[in-house]
């Protein structure tokens, strides 16, 4: 390489070049990748709207999809697909949508629908309509998986999870306490109860207890809360007077642009504990909040609650709070001073196996 070429290669503008011909490239891979996948779920689409009628029209049993399948895969050896259980995933995929969207009117909505339903992979297609119970619920994935780029794994943790079932629909005054845009995303991003089985905790736990391993899952922790939010801290301090205060976990949602302050509690809700998250909000929006950033909210998570209680306590709070509880499947049901055993319990393990010999 001689001297000219390496003064090009390190010129700035050829770097924004090659950065911005990468970006391109990328791009273009991602659009042809979407059209693609586009394509082929088209294909299956129509493949099995045409099982369906001439199964229906000539009373063709199940040997049908057999025949069908080796006549295709004998004039197509090279594209997956066309086995003869995928015919059946394709034929309940078409059936499973087919009343919902003759009903949807106008035309144009029914388009959107089926653009959508084409628009995610055949694999998280597969494990929508196997394991929701209706269309609202699997629209409901479908969207959400569009919007969030859901992998695989992610979609089915969130079907396993009932997300479908949890989410917007915790104890709020969002309607009363933030304008109406952002009261309908704030309620979204709210699940009731919120599932906690990814920890290791005993049943007897504190609220620092439940706090640190929360903590130290964080990853699980933010794919539990959805997404947008971005994890600040934990205990941090805010001064109020002369007084010190220590917020449980403090993040940031990217997409409702505000902080958003946990509170937790190890037992069931309780009024003053509404009062006490209203105080921190009122801090966090005098002390944190900037110009740019829009209204502090809080999420009370309870080990408990009783709904009419939480909704009597919100109706004079100033402050846009939601609650909610938790649920740990997998706790430990014995009481346990560490994950380890110490020295001294070893030792005396060792004497009793000692004199049992």
């Amino acid at each position: 390489m001689d001297k000219k070429d390496l003064t090009i290669i390190r010129d700035s503008e050829y770097k924004k070049l090659l950065s911005d011909l990468k970006e391109k490239v990328r791009c273009s891979q991602l659009k042809a990748a979407v059209k693609v996948n586009y394509e082929l779920l088209d294909l299956y689409w129509n493949l099995g709207k045409e099982i369906v009628e001439k199964q229906k029209e000539y009373s063709w049993g199940d040997s049908f999809l057999k025949i069908l399948s080796e006549d295709l895969r004998k004039e197509f050896p090279n594209m997956k697909g066309f086995s003869e259980q995928n015919l059946r995933s394709i034929r309940f995929w078409y059936q499973f949508y087919k009343d919902y969207l003759i009903c949807l009117q106008p035309v144009s909505e029914l388009e959107k629908v089926e653009e959508k339903i084409k628009s995610i992979p055949w694999g998280h297609n597969q494990r929508i309509m196997y394991k929701c119970k209706d269309v609202q619920e699997a629209l409901f994935y479908v969207n959400k998986t569009i919007e969030n780029a859901w992998s695989r794994t992610v979609l089915e943790h969130q079907i396993e999870g009932d997300l479908y079932k949890r989410l917007g629909s915790a104890v709020t005054n969002f309607d009363n306490r933030l304008p109406a845009i952002q009261s309908d995303l704030a309620k979204q991003t709210i699940k009731d109860p919120y599932n906690f089985d990814f920890l290791t905790i005993r049943d007897k736990h504190d609220e620092r207890e439940l706090e640190e391993a929360l903590v130290n899952q964080i990853t699980s922790f933010l794919l539990e809360l959805g997404t947008g939010f971005s994890y600040i801290g934990k205990q941090v301090h805010i001064k109020v007077g002369e007084s010190d205060f220590y917020i449980d976990l403090l993040f940031y949602h990217v997409k409702l642009h505000c902080y958003v302050v946990v509170e937790l509690k190890t037992e069931k809700f309780k009024p003053e504990f509404a009062g006490q998250l209203n105080f921190y909000i009122t801090a966090v929006n005098k002390n944190m909040k900037s110009d740019s950033d829009n209204q502090t909210i809080g999420i009370l998570i309870c080990r408990d609650k009783d709904n009419v209680v939480a909704e009597y306590s919100l109706e004079n709070i100033s402050q846009p709070i939601g609650i909610s509880k938790y649920e740990i499947n997998k706790l430990l049901k014995q009481e346990y001073k560490s994950s380890l055993p110490s020295i001294e319990e070893i030792e005396e393990s060792i004497k009793e196996l000692d004199s049992e010999k």
